[in-house]
């Protein structure tokens, strides 16, 4: 009877019993990686889209999406992280905390202001957003609006609107890491290029996920998974 006890448990409780998923991180946006081949999203945070604006404390606007991703991975490097899986969700992501040696990588993207606490899901880092907010780090500098209204709006194909926040002394935004910087987008054609910080097509080019497309930490990597370096 224990033994069928325990078997209807393993059976009914998959992620439960999930191993954890360890190894070098490819970033494709501040809140989502992938290791060997499975994407992981971060549980309990939201991050900007990658074509998403925002504005900054002198009400620029700024590519925050960009910001949050390259965050990310300059955080990662190239270290190996562990990732424990909690759910899965709609699109097929794993949804895990992921942690670089005991940092929660969750909470330290919400505590540096790149994303905020997904409370439909979670409310473990609102501490770390209410914090973030209170010293106006990152997103919380200017003004932004959260990315499930940013989605929202752009599904609906209506005008995207800013909702009305304090505004801050004027400061320069927190500054963004590079590694892990590569762009590896899918031409039309099908073509697999890379694109290089400071390149001369490297800010207009947004990575698309759901394409194929992805960020890699450097050349050799871009190569070994079958991407050229663009031309001119």
């Amino acid at each position: 009877m224990r033994h069928a006890l325990a078997v209807l448990i393993s059976f009914s409780s998959p992620v439960l019993a999930a191993e954890p998923i360890v190894g070098r991180a490819s970033v494709t946006d501040g809140d989502t990686v992938v290791i060997r081949s499975t994407r992981v999203r971060l549980h309990g945070i939201d991050a900007p889209e990658s074509a998403q604006l925002c504005q900054d404390a002198a009400g620029k606007t700024y590519r925050c999406g960009q910001a949050a991703a390259l965050a990310l991975a300059g955080r990662v490097g190239e270290a190996n992280i562990s990732c424990e899986p909690r759910d899965t969700d709609r699109y097929g992501r794993t949804v895990a905390v992921c942690r670089k040696g005991d940092e929660d990588l969750s909470a330290w993207m919400v505590s540096q202001g790149y994303a905020m606490a997904y409370q439909r899901y979670s409310r473990d880092y609102l501490g770390a957003e209410t914090t973030a907010r209170a010293l106006k780090r990152g997103l919380w500098a200017g003004t932004f609006d959260p990315p499930s209204d940013w989605r929202r709006a752009k599904r609906a194909g209506g005008v995207e609107t800013r909702p009305e926040m304090e505004k801050p002394p004027a400061a320069a935004p927190a500054p963004v890491q590079t590694a892990c910087a590569i762009k590896g987008n899918i031409s039309r054609k099908g073509d697999k290029i890379y694109h290089l910080p400071g390149s001369r097509d490297y800010d207009r080019t947004v990575i698309d996920t759901s394409a194929g497309e992805r960020v890699f930490c450097n050349e050799d990597e871009a190569k070994a998974a079958g991407w050229r370096a663009a031309r001119g």
